[in-house]
């Protein structure tokens, strides 16, 4: 791949780029909730609603495991154009067929179409960035997908004004992007080695072998993001917020994580980015955990979520980092894809279990776990050494 040496040109790429993932945040933020409250508006149950709404991670998983392929076949801007057209697609189809069953289908073609073009996305901004800037490009890139997410509950009230409207302003925002992508953006192509192969085999086993406590916390940010957009609004209308209610906490989650995401990344610089994600994990776990005992209160429950997604909101971005200063170069793509693997399965389980816990009637069960998983993350920590240190 050879990005154009025209610094204009290249920022003009660069915040292109980001205005997908905003997008792709968009669609993921708004879709969890607002079908989730239609399910139980429909009086299914809140384990069959974890299940639908897992939909969208099985197709981000699916497109995991091609997506590498495609893009050596197709290009980057190729790539990025064909998941907006299967996202903005499936976008018009959810109100037109409200089915249980084509809802999930269509929930799979959104998670294969995000992912794809979060995917290309992402690979072409860390390579088009240099040493010297990859670290705030990327934590910029990964803000403005929290920024995308956090926004898009706040859409929930455009169901005021008819069950369609959501979409369709959705669908529109992926159209107007999906033009600028196809007439500003060059179809560049990953460049390949002289023997025309990927990397060396068992380099994704090794990779968790010496950075699994790095690379665990991308299945813990997979788990928070979609259990909470997923099962909030059902624990909460159970619980006795009101829609609104619900709608105005949701954010918080994200907002938390996008002002904490800075700081966190510059503590973790100077204190060391083990520690920073075991303190962050105690923390924002123990928050976690206390929601159920702040019952309706809605300001305790907004100041709880905004803290405990302050913390665990970088978990994803802290952990490759971390990811990077332990491995050796080599081995960093291969941890790319094993982070995004865990995050696509943490997503997956997220809504399933915490749908499941819910579903027998123990409510908070939903917080008392995801806190407890987040505190014994960082309790691996103390078993958790480095056996190498990165390579130049």
């Amino acid at each position: 791949m050879t990005e154009d040496a025209n610094p204009r040109q290249g920022r003009t790429h660069y915040f292109i780029l980001i205005a997908v993932v905003v997008a792709a945040g968009l669609s993921q933020g708004l879709l969890l909730p607002v079908l989730a409250i239609f399910l139980e508006r429909m009086g299914i149950s809140s384990s069959m609603n974890g299940l639908n709404a897992a939909a969208l991670y099985v197709g981000s998983f699916a497109m995991t495991l091609v997506a590498e392929r495609l893009l050596g076949w197709i290009g980057f801007k190729k790539l990025i154009v064909s998941g907006l057209v299967l996202v903005m697609l499936s976008l018009v189809a959810f109100p037109l067929i409200p089915s249980v069953a084509i809802w999930f289908v269509l929930r799979v073609l959104v998670g294969i179409g995000d992912s794809a073009l979060h995917y290309a996305a992402q690979l072409w901004v860390l390579m088009m960035s240099t040493s010297q800037n990859r670290g705030r490009s990327i934590s910029l890139y990964g803000m403005s997908y929290g920024l995308g997410f956090s926004i898009g509950p706040l859409g929930i009230p455009l169901l005021h004004y008819g069950e369609a409207v959501p979409f369709a302003v959705l669908a529109v925002l992926f159209l107007v992007i999906l033009l600028v992508v196809w007439f500003k953006l060059p179809n560049l192509k990953p460049e390949k080695s002289e023997s025309g192969s990927t990397q060396p085999s068992g380099r994704y086993l090794k990779s968790f072998r010496l950075a699994w406590f790095a690379l665990l916390p991308a299945f813990l940010y997979g788990y928070m993001e979609a259990g909470i957009n997923s099962n909030f609004p059902v624990y909460g209308l159970r619980s006795g917020f009101t829609l609104g209610e619900i709608s105005a906490l949701l954010p918080f989650v994200g907002i938390g994580g996008l002002v904490l995401q800075l700081p966190l990344g510059i503590w973790s610089d100077k204190f060391g980015r083990k520690r920073v994600l075991s303190i962050a994990g105690i923390v924002g776990g123990s928050c976690f955990l206390l929601v159920p005992a702040a019952g309706t209160n809605f300001w305790a429950v907004l100041v709880l979520l905004t803290i405990a997604g302050g913390l665990v909101g970088s978990f994803f971005s802290l952990g490759l980092a971390y990811a990077a200063d332990i491995l050796p170069r080599l081995l960093l793509p291969a941890a790319n894809v094993v982070a995004s693997f865990h995050f696509n399965v943490g997503s997956i389980a997220g809504p399933n279990v915490g749908g499941a816990i819910m579903e027998t009637g123990w409510n908070g069960g939903f917080f008392i776990l995801l806190g407890g998983l987040y505190i014994l993350f960082a309790s691996t920590g103390l078993w958790f050494k480095i056996k190498t240190r990165s390579q130049a």
